[in-house]
């Protein structure tokens, strides 16, 4: 598709096409219109989004408590949780209008799969020198994992579990390993994850296969089966760290047994709050500036499972969310 003119005529209007999930289950590529960019106001071209598979496939069918919808919220999300809605909030794009700094930057945006959008100046974060675009789609997981990471209080020398091998499971694992001293070990069900781990320097074990104890268990599975698992494999006084979110699901915690004898703590982590002890000093941009920066590290790129063209999302986004092989899927826009 021809560049749209943009103008400072605040009639003016340009025509995109973003991805909507109209009912639960079914999604099509809809034509809207963009108005023109004002004051702070940046137009942005779309060069790739990643497919964040965990929530996006709850909203896709339509599990998203009604409870939580406003809490659920994206940036740039239009529509709601009962359907219609476009969702999704990994965009990596050039600037080609707005504030002259701006200008031919590539830049992140929590942003839904689409082709070209106007948003401020303040919600986009410039890609650090070096660092791939077609990387960058891992921004959102890899601020993500940096905020559990924080919630969990990992520290030098602990022996640390993260149940769960998918984008943001691996990511807590690669972080992990970076502190020194710290013995960190990979776990899931699903033995294919064994070659990305290994491919990252990752110690990886079959959710069977797991002995001794922690002390930090992080679980990004989304299964109450790796929870219980976890528990179980906790030391005095450890520090169990649920990332999951399960929707509409419920979950069954093991409280009897040894867990209070154990002194155990049981946190969640959510990446819309940073934890406390960091709120005094650290910001939603700064915190994703260190995101970006962490993803100078080309292990992370055996994290993408795959590439679509964004005009066959709507038939391939189905496959896609319903795959266990599928990690961080990168959409290509032309």
């Amino acid at each position: 598709m021809a560049s749209p003119t943009i103008t400072a005529h605040p009639r003016h209007k340009a025509t995109c096409r973003a991805l909507w999930i109209e009912k639960a289950n079914h999604c099509v590529l809809k034509e809207s219109a963009v108005e023109s960019i004002n004051g702070d106001e940046v137009f942005v071209r779309t060069l790739y989004s990643g497919i964040s598979r965990g929530t996006e496939s709850l909203v896709f069918k339509g599990a998203v408590p009604q409870e939580e919808f406003d809490r659920m919220r994206g940036p740039h999300m239009e529509g709601d949780f009962s359907f219609p809605v476009k969702y999704g909030y990994s965009a990596v794009g050039t600037v080609e209008a707005g504030p002259e700094e701006l200008v031919g930057k590539t830049v992140f945006c929590l942003h839904p799969h689409q082709n070209f959008f106007v948003t401020t100046k303040d919600m986009i974060s410039v890609l650090p020198d070096n660092l791939p675009p077609a990387r960058a789609v891992l921004a959102a997981n890899m601020e993500t994992a940096l905020n559990i990471v924080w919630d969990a209080r990992i520290q030098p020398g602990d022996r640390v579990a993260v149940f769960g091998g998918g984008v943001v499971g691996t990511l807590i694992s690669n972080l992990s390993g970076r502190i020194p001293g710290t013995e960190t070990v990979l776990v899931d069900m699903n033995a294919k994850r064994r070659a990305h781990a290994q491919a990252m320097g990752i110690r990886f074990v079959e959710a069977s296969g797991l002995d001794g104890e922690f002390d930090v268990l992080i679980n990004a599975s989304a299964s109450g089966a790796a929870l219980a698992d976890a528990i179980q494999h906790a030391g005095v006084e450890a520090r169990i760290v649920e990332a999951s979110w399960y929707g509409d699901k419920s979950v069954t915690i093991p409280l009897g047994g040894t867990f209070h004898s154990k002194r155990l703590s049981l946190i969640s982590s959510q990446v819309g709050s940073i934890p406390a002890s960091r709120k005094a000093r650290w910001t939603f941009s700064r915190r994703m500036a260190k995101a970006l920066e962490l993803l100078h590290d080309d292990r992370v790129d055996h994290l993408i499972s795959g590439e679509t063209a964004f005009t066959d999302l709507a038939i391939d986004y189905p496959r896609i969310l319903s795959s266990q092989d599928t990690l961080c899927h990168r959409i290509v826009y032309e």
